[in-house]
C-alpha cells in the first residue's frame, strides 16, 4: 500500500495570483483576470507590477494531483470501483464519495482492505454504523 517511489512533492507556488489593482477597488474581486488594457503596467510586465500566471508557475507533472503520502487520489462510488485500482494499490488511493451512504462504505472498506487499497477518507461516517449495530 506504499507507494513505488517516493517523490519530493515541490510545489513552485502556492498563493493565488490577484487580480490587478483588486486591492484598490472594493468592487473587484479577487480572482484572476488578464489585463488587457493598452496601457497597463501588469500586461507590460514592469517592474513592482502584479505578477501574472505563466506555465513556468506550474508544478512538476510527474508530482501533480500527489498527495503527500506519494499516491494519487481516485474517487470510489461504490464497491466495482474498487475493482479498478486493485492493479494500481501501489499508485491510487481511493476516496469515497460524498453521497455515499454508512452503510455501502462499511460494506466498501472491507472489500479495499481485502484488496490491500488504502482508503484515505475512511473513518468518515463509519462510527456511527458501528455504533448503532451494537
Amino acid at each position: 500500500m506504499s507507494p513505488v517511489r517516493k517523490v519530493k512533492i515541490v510545489k513552485k507556488r502556492t498563493t493565488s495570483f490577484p487580480r490587478f489593482q483588486a486591492d484598490k477597488f472594493k468592487r473587484m474581486n479577487q480572482h484572476w483576470r488578464k489585463p488587457k488594457g493598452i496601457d497597463g503596467r501588469c500586461r507590460r510586465r514592469f517592474r513592482g507590477a502584479t505578477l501574472m500566471p505563466n506555465i513556468g508557475y506550474g508544478s512538476d507533472a510527474r508530482t501533480k494531483y500527489m498527495l503527500p503520502n506519494g499516491l494519487y487520489k481516485f474517487t470510489v462510488s461504490n464497491v466495482k470501483d474498487l475493482e479498478l485500482l486493485m492493479m494500481h494499490n501501489n499508485t491510487y488511493c481511493a476516496e469515497i464519495a460524498h453521497g455515499v451512504s454508512s452503510k455501502k462504505r462499511v460494506e466498501i472498506l472491507k472489500r479495499a482492505d481485502e484488496l490491500s487499497i488504502r482508503v484515505i477518507n475512511g473513518a468518515a461516517a463509519v462510527a456511527k454504523v458501528e455504533a448503532e449495530a451494537e
